[in-house]
């Protein structure tokens, strides 16, 4: 491996771990907190299971369930049985859910968009165009 790839992929991840720092502080003044944007984000476009909705946030299935818990007892999520599997509980949004995840998502969104309004044209376009390769990056990560 070169030395470049291995710098780049400091870089990356410096500016990555930022990000999320960033991220993290925009749900300050929110109603929820910022692993239970977290956690509703995850489960937003498909049900999961609480050991990958732990894996994915890099803590202990415990620790992932506590939160599940939260999440069901404020209304946000529910526990349903999974189709293929009758031993396996999904958890997924409740309407509640997806209404509070959308307003904390537009909060972010609009925060962000009023930090790019201070960003040039050629900033905006640079960073536009790298969102593809970094999500490839991080489909790549995945596997």
């Amino acid at each position: 491996m070169s030395e470049e790839l291995l710098q780049l992929a400091g870089r990356y991840r410096d500016i990555l771990r930022q990000a999320v720092y960033l991220v993290r502080s925009l749900d300050a003044d929110g109603e929820l907190t910022t692993r239970q944007v977290s956690t509703l984000n995850m489960v937003a476009a498909d049900p999961m299971r609480v050991s990958a909705i732990a894996r994915y946030s890099g803590i202990r299935v415990p620790s992932a369930t506590e939160q599940v818990i939260k999440l069901e007892a404020a209304g946000l999520v529910e526990r349903i049985a999974d189709d293929s599997d009758a031993r396996v509980v999904l958890v997924r949004l409740t309407d509640a859910g997806r209404a509070q995840l959308g307003a904390a998502n537009a909060r972010r969104n609009a925060t962000i968009a009023e930090a790019l309004e201070t960003l040039s044209d050629e900033e905006r376009l640079a960073i536009s165009n790298a969102i593809a390769a970094i999500a490839k990056l991080n489909a790549a990560l995945t596997t």
